[in-house]
């Protein structure tokens, strides 16, 4: 469904409370929330289709939040950032607001929450709520310039292909740079630079890890191959599928422990590898030593509890093509140790193309927690993905979304 903008005159200019900077899911929830407080609100935003990056997720059913909400599901050089928006809107107050709206969900693995129908019901409820509130639409617009002016009442001018147009306050919404294909791009970085903002560097998160070729060249023929294991890398242990691709490794325990693999850019010193428990929940060491005379080759052994091919695969890697009676029982301690604790050391991520988020983002050192605004920019806010706080995969990262919105929403 396309949105077409109310007419705007070219000449003059139009004046707003509240101008919001992209139409995604934080945009939409501050823009609505300013708005039915009373606010005047323009929503501007460059696509042609709204809220593109919702309609997609979810596998086109939209993970819009998690059960298990906390400040502990989010990677930010302050960790506690997050903390204050999401304890005044929280995952139990968006669920009030779907099920307000009579959409249907259900729950999933570890507290996450789906549309029964499609994505398309969270947009058309926030394009609804946006309604509800009087906001104006200037979509599509690309914006052109932005200024700030000495006028208290009317702090920023923004120029657009639409017109030029002032407000009290500004709020930067545009997200990151995760899947440039459907419009991504760096506008809320620039924005903060222009205004003396710092920006943590950005990089691909919640994203499939390449491979180096040695490892690659063993692992490649068995792309599609799946697992549960108990991936991590220098933070929480995540218990969920990997996924064998042509490039390296996917699947939804790979993602998750990809963002904090990512983190290591900002921390001084080695980088730590990703290690991966191949048998979770099992004592490997008194497993292999129970089949210790045992003359059937280690890889079949293996193959009674993983994927036949890629227990094959990982032994001849690993150059453990034995029987299991020609080791000694240091070297099955050894190789129970490597099933447990598999160390890889990945060649780098599939990029912002397979990304799900942005790592990284506006420093929230700069910016209020209670409010978003930037400490030294009055009226200026920067909310959802552009920020500094990445969540984890499951809905976490859409909850920020809103609760970021709302605080923004509440105080521009």
């Amino acid at each position: 469904m396309k949105h077409a903008s109310k007419p705007f005159p070219q000449s003059g200019r139009r004046s707003f409370d509240v101008i919001v900077i992209g139409a995604g899911a934080a945009g939409m929830m501050c823009a609505a929330t300013a708005g039915l407080r009373g606010r005047s609100v323009l929503l501007v935003d460059h696509a042609t289709r709204l809220a593109e990056k919702i309609r997609i997720s979810g596998g086109g059913r939209c993970n819009f939040t998690n059960r298990r909400v906390s400040a502990d599901n989010y990677l930010s050089r302050n960790p506690h950032f997050s903390r204050s928006a999401l304890s005044r809107y929280g995952a139990r107050d968006f669920i009030e607001l779907v099920e307000h709206h009579g959409i249907a969900y259900h729950e999933r693995d570890w507290g996450q929450l789906f549309c029964d129908d499609s994505a398309q019901d969270i947009i058309d409820m926030l394009r609804a709520r946006c309604d509800d509130g009087g906001v104006e639409w200037a979509m599509p617009a690309t914006v052109e310039g932005i200024a700030r002016s000495g006028d208290e009442a009317e702090r920023f001018v923004v120029a657009t292909t639409q017109g030029s147009f002032s407000a009290h306050s500004l709020v930067i919404a545009s997200g990151g740079l995760a899947i440039p294909k459907i419009g991504a791009t760096p506008f809320g970085y620039r924005v903060a630079e222009q205004f003396g903002l710092p920006v943590v560097a950005p990089r691909p998160a919640l994203v499939p890890l390449t491979l180096p070729p040695e490892t690659l060249a063993l692992l490649a023929p068995l792309a599609g191959i799946s697992l549960e294991v108990e991936a991590q890398c220098r933070g929480p242990v995540f218990r969920e599928a990997a996924l064998v691709t042509h490039r390296g490794l996917s699947g939804p325990s790979i993602l998750q422990v990809s963002s904090y693999w990512q983190q290591q850019a900002y921390e001084a010193g080695d980088w730590a590898p990703v290690s991966l428990d191949l048998l979770p929940g099992i004592d490997a060491e008194d497993w292999l030593l129970a089949h210790a005379q045992d003359k059937t080759l280690l890889a079949n052994l293996l193959a009674e509890r993983l994927p036949r091919r890629f227990a094959h695969a990982w032994c001849e890697l690993h150059d453990w093509q034995r029987p299991l009676n020609q080791y000694r029982h240091a070297e099955l301690r050894t190789i129970a140790a490597a099933l447990s604790g598999w160390q890889l050391t990945p060649s780098g991520t599939q990029g912002y193309a397979k990304a799900e988020v942005t790592l990284g983002g506006v420093d929230t050192r700069a910016l209020s927690s209670k409010t978003l605004e930037a400490r030294e920019v009055p009226g200026l806010y920067f909310i959802g993905e552009v920020v500094n706080v990445t969540g984890h995969l499951g809905g976490y990262n859409f909850q920020w979304a809103w609760s970021s919105g709302v605080a923004c929403g509440l105080a521009a």
